[in-house]
């Protein structure tokens, strides 16, 4: 019977995520002055092109992570799939509800579905499944290292950070500097050295904070300048690649690297035709080559320099 109230509570937890980003697409407008670039933020030229762009023909594309030996995972309307760097198929894993995040990390794979975690194998085999984590939980991102997994939950405004057993060990945003999340895009990575880098989405900002959640500095400024962050709740996703960030915002569907103080360094895709108000998820092994999972099209885009 728990488990029928538990995968009933993932169901409508899924459902309200889905139609929130259902309204986003199709009703809601950005306000004016935050959505329009103005005439010196035209004039900044991509550095990147769309190398490829790969339609899985899966259902709905949700999510995308990459490993340092260029493995891809896809992940979306009831599936996780693993491709090589040449986007062969490897294997397939079907899920019973839909992903909306993933995490590889040390010959894991994490996969998220409302307030739970899929912990799969190298083969894509379900190895463990972890979670729920509380009543309310919507996980939106997730991050591992090899000591610690991490995952944002926007339904209660908290990072969860666990061992690799499933246990929780740390929660940031309880008391002293909480997050204000305005609605369900609430992005964490997890670095080599256990600092957590967190989109504080209403503050418009990427914090750093210890593993404990103690904040240590953060940037970002409300704007539609080249390296600031626009609307409501920006960045909607982001990564981290040596010496800075990859980031990607809604309102202005942009993607762009900022330096490792948050200084604009290069636009990715600021001239694209990806509807405004569906950011697209990213990934990034090294900087070198950016993955982007478009949840409008359901394709992907790889990008690479000029």
């Amino acid at each position: 019977m728990n488990r029928l109230w538990t995968t009933v509570t993932v169901i409508l937890l899924l459902l309200v995520f889905i139609g929130y980003m259902v309204f986003d697409l199709t009703m809601k407008t950005e306000p004016a002055p935050e959505a329009s670039l103005t005439e010196a933020d035209t004039l900044i030229a991509d550095q990147w092109i769309i190398s490829k762009v790969f339609d899985p023909g899966k259902g709905r594309l949700n999510a995308v992570a990459v490993s340092v030996d260029g493995k891809i995972i896809l992940g979306g309307e009831s599936f996780v799939a693993c491709y090589d760097s040449a986007f062969v198929l490897h294997w397939e894993y079907k899920t019973s509800m839909p992903v909306m995040a993933l995490a590889f990390s040390k010959e894991k794979i994490y996969a998220v579905s409302g307030n739970i975690i899929e912990v799969l194998n190298l083969n894509g085999e379900k190895d463990e499944e972890w979670g729920p984590y509380g009543d309310r939980s919507l996980i939106t991102s997730i991050s591992a290292n090899d000591t610690y997994v991490a995952f944002a939950d926007a339904g209660d405004k908290m990072i969860y950070i666990l061992d690799r057993e499933g246990v929780v060990k740390h929660m940031a945003g309880q008391s002293e500097e909480p997050f204000i999340i305005p609605s369900p895009y609430f992005d964490v990575v997890l670095g080599t050295d256990n600092t957590l880098y967190v989109a504080n989405t209403g503050k418009r900002r990427i914090e750093r904070r210890n593993i404990d959640g103690t904040l240590l500095d953060f940037f970002g400024e409300e704007g539609t300048a080249p390296g600031a962050f626009c609307g409501c709740c920006n960045p909607a996703h982001f990564t981290v690649i040596p010496g800075g960030y990859i980031t990607a915002e809604k309102g202005l569907n942009r993607i762009k690297i900022l330096g490792s103080k948050g200084e604009f360094v290069e636009a990715v895709s600021f001239s694209n035709k990806f509807i405004p108000s569906v950011p697209l998820d990213i990934a990034s092994a090294d900087g070198s080559k950016i993955y982007a999972a478009n949840p409008a099209d359901s394709k992907l885009y790889s990008f690479k320099r000029k």
